[in-house]
This record gives C-alpha cells, structure tokens and sequence, in this order.
C-alpha cells in the first residue's frame, strides 16, 4: 500500500522536525517546502493528501500561499493544517479567512496530531 503524501512547509525547527518525525510514525511520506512562495506550486504538482504549513516564517506570506491554494481548483480541496506558537496566536484569524481547514498552537499539534488529522482529513 503506498503511504500518504504530507506536504510540510516551515522555518522553525523544533515544531517542524518533530511534525517530520510523528507523521513517519503514522505512516506517512512527507515532502517538505523550504520557500512559502513555492507551496501552492508544490501543492499542485503532487497532490499531497493534507498540507502543514508554519505560519511563523519569516520570508514569504503563508496566507497568500494559503489564497492561492484554495483558488486553484486542482488543490482547492486539499485540507491545510496551519500551526503557530503561543507568541504568534495573531495570526489565526488570518491564516483562517486564507481558506486554512484548521489552526492550531504548536503544542497542540504535536500532542493530538492523530485526532487533528482525522478532522482536518473529514469530507464535508
């Protein structure tokens, strides 16, 4: 059985290495995104079956990426899960409104990241 494909876009190392390591253990295959301008390209071309992205970057606009994600009609669907620290709470509300299916605290992610990816992953 092939394993799913989760697509990873961030600049923190801590929350994202270990985003890395708790999706291999769940069985996923992920790729991962070094430039936020290059996600929604990236997205496109391999169709994963959930995005992460940290909406804590400091070269590039998630929320942009986030925009044109949900404008293409190829990616449209696909469930992104945008994740930040206590400190960047702010930007929540912005990440949600750039079409995000889900934001969460870093903390959080990491601790409930089986239950997140079962809602994020629910079909409307």
């Amino acid at each position: 059985m092939t394993q799913p494909l989760a697509l990873l876009c961030y600049e923190r190392l801590l929350p994202g290495t270990q985003l890395v390591n708790r999706l291999q253990d769940l069985g996923y295959r992920v790729q991962t995104v070094q430039a936020v301008d290059e996600l929604p390209l990236c997205t496109a071309s391999w169709l994963p079956l959930i995005v992460f992205a940290d909406l804590q970057v400091t070269r590039g606009d998630v929320c942009d990426a986030l925009r044109r994600i949900r404008g293409n009609p190829a990616t449209s669907h696909v469930p992104v899960l945008a994740f930040h620290s206590a400190e960047g709470a702010a930007l929540a509300e912005a990440a949600h409104e750039a079409g995000a299916t889900l934001v969460v605290q870093d903390t959080a992610l990491l601790n409930h990241l089986p239950q997140l990816l079962s809602q994020a992953l629910e079909v409307d």
